[in-house]
C-alpha cells in the first residue's frame, strides 16, 4: 500500500475528529473527497478510539457506510459495508462497522458473530476488544466476558476500568474468591484516596460486597470496620454493618446500630424490624410477655419520634384484644382530627384478622356518633375540648372505604353519600364514590362520578388518570383518549403518541384491555405488542451503562440493575400484557374467520342484515373523508391489520409464553396458558407438562379441573403413537386417578367447593363436556348461583 499524501493524511485526521464529534455530514463529505482522489486506496473506518492505518478499498466503503448509518440512510449503509466486505473479508475494520451497524439495530447475536471475525485478523484491537465484551454481557455470555475482560487487563494494566470489569466478571460467574483476590490486588497499587473519595468510596463497599456473597459474615464485617474511615455513604455503611451484627448475633452491638439509624430515620420499617430483632422479640409469639415488650419499646420510641409514624403503625400489626382496641384508638383519633386522606389505606392491612377489623369497625362507628352527638370522640372528652367539624367527615369517609373494603355496599353508599352532603366539593369523597360503584359492578356510574372529582380539580394529574382508566373500564377508549389528552404534550401528533414515548404501561394495558372486550382484536394486539417493545427498550437502555458503571465505580448499583433486568419481564404490567396477547392468539387460532370480519364496525355485531347494509352504505359516503385520513393513521391500522392477520397465531402466544415460563413459573395462569396453546398444537406430552405443573400449584383451580377433564377426552379421541400414550396416562394418574370415572371425579370435586361461585361454574362446564346429555344437570348447578346465600357472585356468606 501506498502511504497517502500529507493533504489527504491530514483530511483522514478531520474524519477522526468529526466522527468523535458526531458531525457526519462533514465526516462523510470529507471521506468522499479522499475516496475521490484515491478509490483504489481508501481511508480509514471513521472510529475516533481506533489508531491511525492505511486500508483498501474495502473500509473506504465500510467508512462511508458507518457514516451514513448515523445519518437514518440504514439500506445504503448496509449495502456499502456488504460491498466492502465482498471485497476483503479479511479486514477487521470491516467486520466491525459491520458489528457496529447491528448493534445500532439491538441485532446483538449478528453483531456478536462479526465482532467475532473481526478479532481473528486483530486480536489485540483495544475498541474491538472492549465492545465484544460489552455485547458479552448485555447477552449473559458471562465466561466469554470474563475472557475478553482478561484479556483487556493484559493489554492495558494500569486501567482501573479493566481490574474492576474482571473482578465483576468473576463476582457473575459465582466465582467469590476471585473477584475478592482481584479488587484486593489492585487496592494495593492505588495511593492514598482524597477525602470524599466517592469512586474509592464505592468500590470499597463493592468489594465488602462481594466478601459477603462469599458467605464469610465475620470477614465482611471486619473488612467493612477497615474501611470506614474511607467510605462516604455512611448510612449504607452503618446499615450493612447492623446486618452482620445480626447475623453475627452480636445483638446488644447491633442494637446501637439500629438505634442510630432509627434516630437518621424515624419512618423505616426496616430499621425498626432490625431493632425488634436485635431485642430478641419473637413477632410470631404473640404471647402477653412478648406483647408487652414490644409495646415497651414502641412506646418509648413513640415518645422520642413524635411525628413517626412507623413506631405507632407497627405495633398494630402484633397486638390483639383490648391492647389493640386501645392502640388502634390512639392511632385513628389522631389522623381523624388532622384529615388524614390514607388512613384506611394505612389501615388496611390488619384486615386479614376479622377480629380486628371489627374492632376497627365499632371504634369508628362509636367515634362518629359520639362526635355526631357531643362533638368529641368518646366520653369523658378532655376539659372544654371540642374535635374539629371535619373530623366528623373524615369519620364518615373512613367508614365508607371500612364497608366497601368489607363488600357491604348499601352501608358504604350511605356513609359516602352522607359525607358528600357533608362536603360537596371534596375530591376524594368523589373518588371513592367511583370505587364503591365499581366494586358493586355498575362501571358506568363509576365512570361518572370519578369524572365528577376529575371535574373538581382539572390541574390533578393524578386524578385525570383515574378517571381515564374508569373510561377504559367502561369501554370508552375514545373519551379516554381525549381525557388523558389534556396532559400530554400539546405538539404531539396524539395523545397515545407521547404516551408511548413516556412508556405509559398502564395506559396501554387498560386500552388493550378495553379493544379485546369491544372486539377490537388488532387494535387489542398493537397495545400489548407495545408493551412487550417498552420491555425490550429497557433491556436494551442497559447497555449504556455497562461502560458509565465501570466509569463512575457505581458497582453496587450496577450488579443490582443486572440481576432487576434478569427478572424483569416478571413485572406485572408485563404479565398481563402476555397473558391477554396469548389469549387473542388463541381466540384468532380457533376462529380465524374474524380475521376478515366486522372490526371496522363493531355495532354490525348487533345489526340485523338490513341495518349492516345501510351502516354500509353510510361508510361508502364517508370514503372520501377517510381517504384523506393522514398517513401516520393509516399506518397504524395497517400494522393493527397485520397484528390480527398473522399466519400463525401459535407461533406468536409463545413467543409471550416464554418468558412467563421462564420467570412467571410460579404463576398457574402461565401453566394453564402453556397448556391451552400445546393442546391446539397438539403436542400432547408438552400439555401434560403444564398441567402437571399447575396441579402442584394449586390442585384446586377451578379452571384447572376443566382442563383436565378436556385433555381426558381429547387423548381418548385423537390418534397419539401407542407409545407416547403410554406416557400419558401413567402421568395423568398423578392428578386424574385411573379407578375414578370423569363424573364422579367432578362430583367430587363439585362437593369440595360448593359454596365457590367458579367452582360451581367449572363443575358444570366439565359435567357437559364429559357428556352433552348431562345439560340439565349443568344447568341445575348453575341456577344454584341464584341462591340469595352467595355474597358477591364468588362465595357463600
Amino acid at each position: 500500500m501506498r502511504d497517502l499524501p500529507p493533504k489527504e493524511s491530514s483530511l483522514f485526521k478531520q474524519i477522526l475528529r468529526y466522527y468523535e464529534y458526531k458531525q457526519y455530514k462533514k465526516g462523510l463529505k470529507t471521506a468522499e473527497q479522499i475516496l475521490t482522489k484515491f478509490p483504489k486506496h481508501g481511508d480509514l473506518l471513521v472510529q475516533p478510539v481506533l489508531t491511525t492505518t492505511l486500508v483498501t478499498n474495502a473500509e473506504t466503503l465500510a467508512m462511508k457506510g458507518l457514516f451514513l448509518n448515523h445519518m437514518e440512510k440504514k439500506e445504503e449503509a448496509y449495502k456499502l459495508v456488504k460491498e466492502g466486505l465482498a471485497l476483503d473479508l479479511s479486514s477487521h475494520i470491516c467486520w466491525h462497522v459491520f458489528g457496529l451497524l447491528h448493534r445500532s439495530d439491538k441485532n446483538y447475536g449478528e453483531a456478536l458473530k462479526c465482532y467475532t471475525n473481526a478479532l481473528k485478523s486483530d486480536k489485540d484491537n483495544m475498541q474491538i476488544l472492549q465492545d465484544y465484551s460489552l455485547l458479552q454481557i448485555q447477552m449473559r455470555n458471562y465466561e466469554a466476558f470474563s475472557e475478553s475482560r482478561h484479556h483487556l487487563l493484559q493489554l492495558r494494566p494500569n486501567n482501573q476500568r479493566y481490574w474492576i470489569g474482571l473482578a465483576i466478571s468473576y463476582h457473575l460467574l459465582a466465582n467469590y474468591e476471585i473477584a475478592e483476590k482481584i479488587l484486593s490486588h489492585y487496592e494495593k497499587t492505588l495511593k492514598k484516596p482524597k477525602p470524599m473519595d466517592f469512586e474509592h468510596s464505592e468500590m470499597l463497599m463493592y468489594h465488602n460486597y462481594v466478601i459477603e456473597e462469599m458467605g464469610n459474615i465475620e470477614r465482611a464485617l471486619g473488612h467493612l470496620d477497615s474501611i470506614k474511615d474511607n467510605v462516604v455513604d455512611k448510612r449504607a455503611w452503618k446499615e450493612k454493618r447492623a446486618q452482620f451484627l445480626l447475623k453475627l448475633n452480636r445483638l446488644d452491638e447491633a442494637e446501637q446500630v439500629y438505634q442510630e439509624l432509627v434516630r437518621e430515620n424515624p419512618d423505616c420499617y426496616e430499621y425498626f424490624k432490625g431493632l425488634q430483632q436485635a431485642k430478641q422479640i419473637d413477632i410470631e409469639n404473640s404471647d402477653d410477655d412478648q406483647q408487652e415488650k414490644l409495646f415497651a419499646i414502641y412506646r418509648e420510641l413513640g415518645e422520642t419520634f413524635k411525628k413517626s409514624n412507623a413506631a405507632k403503625r407497627i405495633p398494630l400489626q402484633h397486638a390483639s384484644g383490648e391492647r389493640f382496641k386501645q392502640a388502634v384508638g390512639e392511632y385513628i383519633k389522631p389522623a381523624l382530627r388532622k384529615g388524614v386522606p390514607s388512613l384506611f389505606v394505612h389501615l388496611k392491612q390488619l384486615y386479614s384478622d376479622p377480629s380486628k377489623s371489627s374492632m376497627i369497625e365499632a371504634s369508628v362507628e362509636g367515634y362518629l356518633q359520639s362526635l355526631k352527638d357531643k362533638g368529641v370522640f368518646e366520653e369523658p372528652a378532655e376539659k372544654d375540648t371540642k374535635e374539629p367539624p371535619t373530623a366528623y367527615l373524615w369519620a364518615l369517609y373512613f367508614l365508607a372505604q371500612h364497608y366497601d373494603y368489607r363488600r357491604n355496599t348499601a352501608k358504604a353508599f350511605k356513609y359516602i353519600n352522607e359525607a358528600i352532603e357533608h362536603t360537596p366539593t371534596m375530591v376524594e369523597l368523589y373518588m371513592t364514590k367511583g370505587r364503591i360503584l365499581k366494586h358493586g359492578g355498575d362501571m358506568n356510574e363509576a365512570m361518572k362520578a370519578m369524572n365528577d372529582a376529575r371535574e373538581l380539580d382539572l390541574q390533578d394529574r393524578f386524578i385525570n388518570s383515574k378517571c381515564v382508566k374508569y373510561m377504559l373500564r367502561n369501554n370508552q377508549a375514545e373519551e379516554a383518549e381525549k381525557t388523558i389528552g389534556y396532559f400530554t404534550r400539546r405538539d404531539a401528533p396524539d395523545p397515545y403518541s407521547d404516551l408511548v414515548d413516556m412508556q405509559c404501561m398502564w395506559f396501554a394495558l387498560e386500552e388493550g384491555e378495553c379493544f379485546a372486550r369491544t372486539n377490537k382484536l388488532g387494535k387489542a394486539l398493537k397495545r400489548f405488542h407495545q408493551i412487550e417493545k417498552h420491555f425490550a427498550d429497557i433491556t436494551d437502555d442497559q447497555f449504556d451503562f455497562h461502560t458509565y458503571c465501570l466509569r463512575k465505580v457505581t458497582l453496587r448499583a450496577y450488579l443490582s440493575m443486572l440481576r432487576f433486568e434478569d427478572q424483569l419481564r416478571s413485572h406485572p404490567y408485563y404479565f398481563c400484557a402476555a397473558q391477554n396477547a396469548i389469549k387473542i392468539y388463541l381466540h384468532l387460532h380457533d376462529n380465524p374467520h374474524t380475521v376478515t370480519t366486522k372490526e371496522n364496525n363493531p355495532d354490525f355485531a348487533n345489526m340485523t342484515e338490513g341495518e349492516i347494509r345501510k351502516a354500509k352504505n353510510k361508510a361508502k359516503k364517508l370514503a372520501a373523508k377517510a381517504q384523506r385520513e393522514a398517513e401516520a393513521k393509516k399506518a397504524q391500522v395497517k400494522e393493527e391489520q397485520n397484528k390480527k392477520k398473522t399466519d400463525n397465531p401459535l407461533k406468536e402466544a409463545l413467543k409471550f409464553l416464554q418468558p412467563l415460563q421462564e420467570l412467571a413459573s410460579e404463576r398457574i395462569e402461565t401453566q394453564l396458558l402453556g397448556f391451552e396453546i400445546y393442546l391446539r398444537k397438539r403436542k400432547y406430552l408438552l400439555a401434560l407438562k403444564p398441567l402437571l405443573k399447575a396441579h402442584n400449584i394449586d390442585k384446586n383451580n377451578p379452571e384447572l379441573h376443566k382442563n383436565i377433564i378436556r385433555f381426558h377426552k381429547t387423548i381418548s379421541t385423537s390418534e397419539i403413537h401407542p407409545t407416547v400414550k403410554k406416557v400419558i396416562s401413567a402421568e395423568l394418574q398423578k392428578i386424574l386417578p385411573e379407578d375414578k370415572d370423569l363424573e364422579s371425579f367432578t362430583m367430587e370435586f363439585l362437593e369440595s367447593n360448593k359454596n365457590s361461585v367458579p367452582h360451581l361454574l367449572s363443575a358444570a362446564e366439565s359435567l357437559f363436556l364429559i357428556d352433552p346429555g348431562n345439560k340439565a344437570r349443568a344447568e341445575e348447578i348453575v341456577l344454584r348461583i341464584e341462591d340469595p346465600a352467595y355474597e358477591n357472585g364468588r362465595s357463600l356468606k
